[in-house]
């Protein structure tokens, strides 16, 4: 037992070791680049000089908008009290840009094709639903959706949205955004097929955001996060139980994959639970798959969700 033991620790620092040296190797990456703020640019415009900002950031101007209404805006008094908030939030943005960096070092690491992007701050009239916008180009951060969940501007909007509506999820909001963009899948038809589907957005994160936790990587407090961990088996037992994991049941994603309050099992532990705990447990099945295969993340988001789901051979934490 006690050699048992010596090897296991052995293995354990060789691979701390290991991922040390991979940290360390990608921390050398160049990846420069300037946020540009665009919404301190707007916020300190005069209707004159428009024409300068417009051509500065034509994408940002629709051909089908006057400029009577882009100066509409820029005398706006609550346009004036959305940008102040976001000016006092966000005269620093450090931080964010150091975690944005890494980011970007990671995924170049593993693409060797991928360029540094322009990212661009702005305001969208708390449009949380698209809070961020990535392409091959840019990344697009609406920072009047990130002014912490208890914000006099969110008053209205439903409080497990709101949740996360905060700072810290700047960044894995951003990685999200990426990984969509590497991750590919032929079906999305059953409750197994979303699961692994949001499990891939999640290990994406893993592999470029370790320096994240994992409560942040999927939106959820410390209490939800050790909830989930807590609960694997009961879980697991219950899809396995209803048979659902190869349901197409339409009304399981809104159940348990789609942002919610809490998970519908229709049991006493629902108001307990937290919602997308199939997104939660397709992330751990994702995990077994890498830690089973070895597998590069960029070939894992190609892989079908079968396959995964079968080599995993995933058992849940008791």
């Amino acid at each position: 037992m006690r050699i048992y033991i010596i090897l296991l620790l052995g293995l354990v620092l060789l691979s701390c070791n290991e991922d040390s040296k991979l940290e360390n190797e990608i921390a050398k990456i160049e990846a420069n680049f300037t946020v540009e703020r665009f919404d301190k640019a707007f916020s300190n415009v005069k209707p004159r000089d428009l024409p300068k900002l417009k051509e500065a950031y034509p994408f940002l101007f629709s051909k089908h908008v006057p400029d009577s209404v882009w100066i509409y805006r820029i005398n706006d008094t609550l346009q004036d009290m959305l940008l102040n908030e976001v000016e006092n939030s966000y005269s620093d943005f450090e931080n964010i840009k150091q975690d944005l960096t890494g980011l970007f070092q990671h995924i170049k690491h593993y693409d060797k094709t991928f360029s540094i992007p322009r990212v661009i701050t702005l305001t969208n009239d708390v449009d949380y639903r698209n809070k961020t916008i990535v392409t091959d180009s840019l990344v697009l951060i609406a920072l009047d959706n990130f002014l912490g969940k208890d914000h006099e501007f969110y008053q209205n909007i439903p409080r497990y949205i709101a949740a996360n509506m905060a700072k810290n999820q700047i960044v894995p909001e951003v990685a999200e955004g990426y990984a969509k963009k590497y991750t590919f899948q032929t079906n999305r038809k059953t409750l197994l097929d979303e699961m692994i589907y949001f499990g891939k957005l999640l290990y994406f994160k893993d592999v470029m955001i370790p320096f994240v936790s994992d409560a942040e990587k999927i939106g959820y407090t410390q209490q939800q996060i050790k909830w989930g961990e807590a609960n694997e088996s009961p879980i697991w037992s219950h899809f396995i139980e209803k048979e659902m994991l190869y349901s197409t049941d339409s009304k399981l994603p809104s159940r348990f994959i789609a942002d919610a309050p809490f998970s519908k099992f229709y049991l006493e532990l629902d108001n307990e639970s937290p919602g997308r705990l199939g997104q939660y447990m397709g992330w751990q099945i994702v995990r077994a798959y890498a830690d089973t295969t070895g597998e590069d993340v960029m070939s894992i988001l190609q892989k079908e969700p079968e396959e995964i789901f079968i080599k995993s051979k995933f058992k849940p934490k008791k």
